[in-house]
């Protein structure tokens, strides 16, 4: 079994291994000789996120059989920490069943797999009825906005108009989307929908993919799961699904 895969530079990894962070302390890995994968949904199956890495991401890679390999994330992650930007990250497995990490060209650590724990977890299928196309900053604005006052954000469109909204014991906000600003491509809905989501869970992926996203894609219909697909130029591709909140 040959497996190695080495980064240009350590911003992808790090952005995510601290995207997987925000949902689960372990993950496992899915390498084949297209690249990497992982798929892992948070204990309370509230969010799940998607990630698929192409091996054409990679400075060089080599994978000759599928593997799973787990790792605990906090582990992982303070070995990533440790990269300046510029360094590259090269990864592989030795015989010992021991994940080699080498930072730049002299740092070099191992730590231990661990089980893989991971279940097949399906995506879900949801025919969407509306889409907003704006960029990472601009969502991350809008994101800190409403939480000043509230735990939630509810976004709301019809035809072409949108906006995000937030309501709390301390007051509400509501911001109106301009199709005619830069940072939106694009607000589209087949019909009227509107779908209320944690903060909780959106902030900390949204900033951890977020700086290296340019614009982002927000799906969702009427009380059904978010879906935010993130444009990183050297992953394939980032989707994280958020379950709607559920009014008692």
């Amino acid at each position: 079994m040959t497996f190695g895969a080495k980064t240009n530079g350590s911003d992808d990894l790090k952005a995510i291994i601290s995207a997987i962070s925000t949902l689960v302390e372990e993950a496992t890995f899915v390498a084949t000789s297209e690249g990497i994968s992982f798929r892992g949904m948070d204990p309370s199956h509230v969010a799940l996120i998607d990630i698929s890495w192409p091996n054409s991401a990679f400075e060089k890679y080599e994978c000759d059989s599928d593997i799973k390999f787990g790792v605990r994330i906090d582990e992982f992650s303070k070995l990533i920490k440790r990269a300046d930007k510029k360094d590259s990250i090269e990864i592989s497995i030795s015989e010992e069943n021991m994940l080699l990490v080498t930072v730049g060209k002299n740092k070099k650590y191992k730590i231990r797999l661990i089980e893989s724990s991971a279940t097949d977890t399906p995506l879900p299928k949801i025919p969407y009825d509306s889409k907003i196309i704006l960029t990472s900053s601009k969502f991350d604005k809008i994101l800190g906005d409403v939480q000043v006052v509230s735990d939630y954000l509810t976004i709301n469109t019809s035809e072409s108009k949108g906006d995000f909204s937030g309501k709390g014991d301390s007051g509400e906000v509501v911001i109106d989307l301009d199709k005619d600003d830069d940072d939106i491509e694009e607000i589209s809905s087949k019909s009227d929908s509107v779908g209320t989501y944690s903060l909780e869970y959106l902030n900390p992926v949204v900033k951890a993919v977020g700086s290296n996203a340019g614009f982002i894609t927000c799906e969702f219909s009427s009380a059904k799961p978010l879906r935010i697909e993130f444009k990183v130029a050297n992953i394939g591709r980032i989707h994280f699904y958020l379950a709607p909140r559920v009014e008692t």
